[in-house]
């Protein structure tokens, strides 16, 4: 039993009090909340969060971790997300497994080490060569001691049939159903504490027939996994739906069998007042990614409006090449600034920590994590606020965004340490980056 003690500054997200820190138990669950001015009900040993900010583990839910080979490429440096992805696709085609393996390791320890425990990839390239990408992110999420939902993703609408992605990139809907079934039965886990779980993806409506759409939707209910794509998240990708459909995106959801609870979607920015209200009554989920959506002028997701329609968001970095980084507690204070721009300066700090956790567990479909109560997994995140950006702040929790928190101290995950001193131990960060950026010098390179 560990109790972390006396922290600095604590959120739990949701009401209760841990002003005094938690118990984690051997198991690697939350044992007890120890609140204000009291001391742990049991034996335990103690590690001083004096100096530290807790927060439930950040979860990510919506990535492309093969991007992080093509970040801050000159030619699509200044385009929206066609052209971008037009210019792209050619370039993600040369993908190999050992590429990928770079870009995933990459993601993930970025994404760690700014205090993110669980994160959900959208991988939908499967070019010759590449047919066991999703196990080899698999391999390396096991390897790094996190958690995510790994999304077996596809494209069949090349370039050919009216689609944007080149016909080297796209697969038959036998293969893809095929492989999407293999993926489900040999690593998708249920049940609290779940490290690896499995959802489908079929990449965007610009990208794959309402066949595999509508197939993939009977699949995952077969299986009892969940479904994600990308939605709105452009004026062009509601005007292409339109034009190829007849359908605005919402219809086309709900035409293959995607409108309800299993569903998660990436960026939901496009919606009208009545398909807001659709989507809260089906329980459909949104990914909001601020950063992305900027960088790529995509426009602003309504996400106050959304909430209160009964929709659960959480936040997601996106892909490394329209964010550029793959940072949680960065991507929670973007979210904080771009939904004030929208709202108000009265959207609360704790309101963005709340997407990046409970809202995001909601997202993914998940009760075990992404709070601090007892039953919960230990997966924690501890930000120790002693930079020169945070001399004079007064409120820790708050600091964490509004002075831009960029990296944890320590983060846990089912209660093993996985972060030390802001480290990831026994990871040679120096070989990976130096590596990883000759893959990536490689396949910019043809």
């Amino acid at each position: 039993m560990l109790w972390i003690k006396n922290p600095l500054g604590i959120f739990t997200a949701n009401d209760l009090d841990a002003g005094n820190g938690l118990l984690v138990s051997d198991d690697g669950t939350i044992a007890e909340l120890v609140p204000s001015g009291a001391e742990p009900s049991m034996p335990c040993s103690v590690f001083d969060a004096s100096s530290h900010v807790v927060l439930p583990g950040l979860i990510n839910t919506h990535h492309h971790f093969y991007q992080t080979l093509t970040r801050a490429w000159g030619p699509v440096a200044n385009a929206p997300l066609f052209p971008w992805l037009q210019n792209l696709y050619p370039v993600w085609a040369r993908l190999t497994p050992r590429s990928l393996e770079l870009a995933v390791q990459v993601a993930l320890a970025e994404l760690l080490l700014s205090g993110c425990t669980t994160a959900a990839d959208h991988h939908y390239l499967f070019p010759d060569g590449m047919e066991d990408a999703i196990d080899i992110e698999v391999a390396a999420v096991r390897s790094m001691g996190m958690r995510a939902t790994l999304t077996r993703g596809s494209m069949t609408l090349g370039e050919d049939d009216g689609g944007l992605p080149p016909r080297t990139t796209v697969q038959s809907p036998e293969a893809i159903l095929a492989d999407s079934e293999r993926l489900i039965r040999q690593y998708h886990q249920t049940g609290p504490g779940a490290v690896v779980q499995i959802a489908l993806a079929p990449c965007s409506p610009f990208s794959v027939t309402k066949e595999i759409m509508a197939e993939s939707a009977a699949m995952a209910e077969r299986f009892d996994v969940r479904l994600h794509t990308h939605l709105a998240e452009t004026i062009d990708e509601e005007d292409f739906c339109q034009s190829m459909f007849g359908l605005r995106t919402v219809d086309y959801l709900e035409s293959v069998g995607w409108l309800g609870s299993r569903t998660w979607l990436g960026h939901g920015i496009h919606f009208n007042d009545e398909e807001i209200a659709r989507l809260g009554a089906a329980g459909t989920g949104v990914a909001h990614c601020p950063t992305s959506n900027m960088r790529l002028a995509s426009g602003t997701a309504r996400v106050l409006e959304l909430e209160a329609a009964g929709v659960p968001v959480g936040l997601g970095v996106d892909g490394s090449a329209s964010n550029d980084a793959s940072n949680m507690i960065l991507e929670a204070r973007q979210a904080l600034y771009l939904q004030r721009l929208r709202y108000g300066a009265s959207v609360p700090v704790s309101r963005a920590l709340g997407w990046a956790t409970r809202g995001s567990a909601a997202v993914l479909g998940r009760s075990d994590i992404g709070q601090l109560a007892p039953g919960m997994q230990a997966d924690l995140a501890l930000f120790k606020p002693d930079e020169l950006r945070f001399s004079g702040s007064h409120d820790p929790v708050a600091a964490l965004l509004l002075c831009g928190a960029d990296r944890a101290d320590r983060v846990m995950v089912g209660g093993s340490w996985r972060v030390v001193d802001g480290a990831i131990p026994g990871l040679d960060v120096a070989g990976l980056i130096a590596e990883h950026s000759a893959a990536a010098r490689k396949l910019v390179a043809g």
